[in-house]
């Protein structure tokens, strides 16, 4: 009977209620994720784990939380390194060896004769432009 006698009160009571049910969503769907992406259990595990988070989904995911709340964190660890090593490696492909390497490589070629004085400035040029 507060909430009703302060509106203030009772608009922070419905914002954290908004609050927790989203936050409840959230960990639902998180660990939903984290069954069907274990590799360490099988089917008929996943299987039981997802029966069990859905019929009694706030013992449920408590439970899953403390008996494999840790491998959670080490799976989504593990696919995030693996996500940013992929980016890396993509963003490493696409940029490149770059006008650097590029006249490290022509001067090589100019020092051992195969090219000539004139070539390497046309080619140092060409690499430092674009």
């Amino acid at each position: 009977m507060l909430g009703y006698t302060y509106p203030l009160l009772n608009i922070f009571w419905s914002m954290m209620l908004f609050f927790l049910f989203f936050l409840w969503i959230w960990v639902l769907v998180m660990v939903f994720m984290d069954i069907f992406r274990s590799h360490d259990i099988g089917g008929f595990a996943k299987a039981l784990w997802f029966i069990f988070v859905l019929i009694i989904p706030l013992v449920g995911v408590l439970v899953y939380l403390i008996a494999r709340g840790g491998k959670m964190h080490e799976r989504a660890m593990r696919d995030a390194q693996a996500q940013d090593q992929a980016f890396r490696a993509y963003v490493k492909d696409a940029a490149g060896d770059g006008a650097a390497t590029e006249v490290a490589k022509l001067a090589d070629l100019r020092d051992r004769g195969v090219i000539s004085e004139a070539e390497f400035q046309q080619g140092k040029a060409k690499a430092l432009s674009g």
